[in-house]
């Protein structure tokens, strides 16, 4: 009996602090190798000021991928298809030549607030700029940096002949095409979601040429390129490799997680804290605190993030010693509500609520609270309810959540999936496939690879259906008894952030003048 050819398609998550690759056979979903490699910010900027080299996610990739194709025993004839999902909202300048101009900044960069006020005020406020982009200006986004860059290094804003975000970048060292999608364009600000066009008014804020300076946008489903020979030599495969248009990671995640369809939220516990949900039409926030991104399989991710998850339950297991099953097991032992032990959780800044001077925050700290317990607990707590703050904004504009799924570090923690359903009040579930941004970077590939194939036009929701699974032993409900203390919790939270709003402004201002 003649053994069925294997083909494999790659799919790559290029993140804030690792990159992750899989390797995955078209015919199953089946992960069949995979690889990550990790790596730092560069250290000693200023205050806000986040960055990285992008030859550093070069490298991890090249390192991730060769480990994860060895892993899979792969044939390079074998690799049909590469998707990638990039950390969203970085700005990568090159110049005519394709080359780098200077370290990327990063979307938790809050050092461009100036020039989102900047930008607003010419848009004529922040309903004028709803009104305009579907979303208002945030430090996060990508519009601020490009003017950050004019305002602050004018001889490098003189070279700036193309602008990308991460995963273009490399798709474009992939492929040796510029090109950007709907669903991470839409995370620039620079883009109106409801037209899937570029800003006009944005961009003349800006820069009269930037429009020239922007490549060109395609629909998701459109491949951005095949493999230049000197990347398909570099990796042992073929040049007719089709690499996907890609997508920033939580339109990715969306993917992978089988967030194709109306009513499936997602919440991804990583760096920073993300949940979002797939919507047929562009779902506009009035108060602009939720995003109306578009998704990568071209319809509408209404999304919240918040900037401050992982950053800070491992700054405090950090500070205790403990290694993850050890911080997760001291957590436990604090009760639901850590004893009256609050944290307000913006280390980073944040940006739902859209506080970019926040600084963190424990409310309650006594004696007999002041212990690893107590404060492992409050942490996981006080991200969670971060979290919530924003779904139940998203509730507000029609988005119920039933059912969560839950992909990223935290959700491997049981005790963190309890403490989820709790305060989000709905099922929690994970996937058998937990990296959800990367699974969703490959099944992006089969889409576009069996769509441009010469067979049958496959919609993205019959892929998901066939290959994302959930790890039903995961599953957990809330307690009611839990839901209620954690209700009063959230409301001292809320109180807490709207209360402590020009304090965070004013203790910025202060650091500023002695720094």
């Amino acid at each position: 009996m003649a053994v069925k050819k294997r083909t494999l398609v790659i799919g790559i998550d290029s993140g804030t602090q690792s990159t992750k690759v899989l390797i995955v056979e078209t015919r199953n979903g089946k992960v069949v190798g995979e690889a990550s490699a990790a790596y730092d910010l560069i250290p000693g900027l200023p205050p806000g000021a986040k960055e990285q080299h992008p030859e550093t996610w070069k490298n991890a990739v090249l390192g991730a991928m060769k480990q994860a194709l060895k892993k899979a025993k792969a044939k390079g004839a074998e690799v049909v298809g590469i998707g990638i999902s990039g950390q969203q909202h970085g700005f990568v300048p090159l110049d005519k030549n394709g080359n780098v101009i200077r370290p990327a900044k990063l979307w938790c960069d809050t050092s461009t607030a100036p020039e989102c006020e900047e930008i607003t005020k010419k848009l004529g406020g922040a309903k004028a700029a709803i009104k305009e982009l579907g979303n208002v200006v945030a430090p996060g986004f990508t519009a601020s940096k490009i003017l950050w860059l004019k305002n602050h290094e004018p001889a490098n804003f003189k070279k700036l002949a193309t602008v990308l975000l991460p995963h273009d970048y490399l798709n474009h060292w992939l492929t040796g095409q510029a090109s950007m999608e709907y669903g991470d364009a839409s995370g620039t600000a620079l883009f109106n979601v409801r037209t899937r066009t570029w800003s006009q008014k944005t961009l003349k804020a800006i820069d009269s040429d930037l429009e020239g300076k922007l490549p060109p946008l395609r629909s998701s489903d459109k491949s951005a390129g095949t493999l230049t020979e000197a990347v398909a030599e570099e990796l042992g495969l073929s040049t007719s490799v089709c690499v996907s248009a890609g997508g920033g990671d939580n339109m990715m995640g969306a993917i992978g997680t089988g967030n194709t369809r109306a009513g499936v939220v997602t919440a991804s516990f990583g760096t920073s804290g993300t949940i979002y949900a797939c919507s047929e039409k562009p779902i506009v926030d009035p108060k602009g605190e939720i995003a109306a991104f578009c998704d990568s399989s071209n319809r509408w991710l209404p999304l919240l993030c918040t900037m401050n998850v992982t950053v800070a339950t491992e700054m405090a297991r950090k500070r205790f010693g403990l290694s993850h099953a050890q911080f997760e097991k001291a957590a436990s032992k604090a009760p639901v509500g850590s004893d009256g032990l609050l944290l307000l959780p913006y280390l980073e800044g944040e940006r739902t609520p859209n506080v970019p001077n926040g600084s963190g925050v424990f409310l309650g700290i006594k004696p007999s609270v002041f212990t690893p317990e107590h404060f492992a607990r409050a942490t996981m707590e006080g991200v969670t309810l971060g979290m919530n703050y924003g779904l139940r904004r998203l509730e507000k504009l029609g988005v119920k959540a039933t059912q969560i799924r839950a992909t990223g570090g935290g959700a491997n923690s049981k005790l963190w999936r309890q403490i989820m359903a709790d305060i989000f009040n709905a099922e929690v579930v994970t996937l058998q496939v937990g990296e959800g941004a990367a699974y969703g970077a490959a099944l992006q590939a089969i889409w576009t690879w069996k769509n441009q194939s010469g067979g049958e036009p496959t919609p993205i929701e019959e892929i998901t259906d066939r290959y994302v699974k959930l790890n039903t032993r995961q599953t957990t409900t809330p307690i009611s008894e839990n839901v209620e203390r954690y209700a009063e919790l959230q409301a001292l939270q809320d109180q807490m952030s709207k209360s402590l709003g020009k304090t965070f402004d004013q203790h910025a201002n202060w650091l500023r003048g002695t720094t």
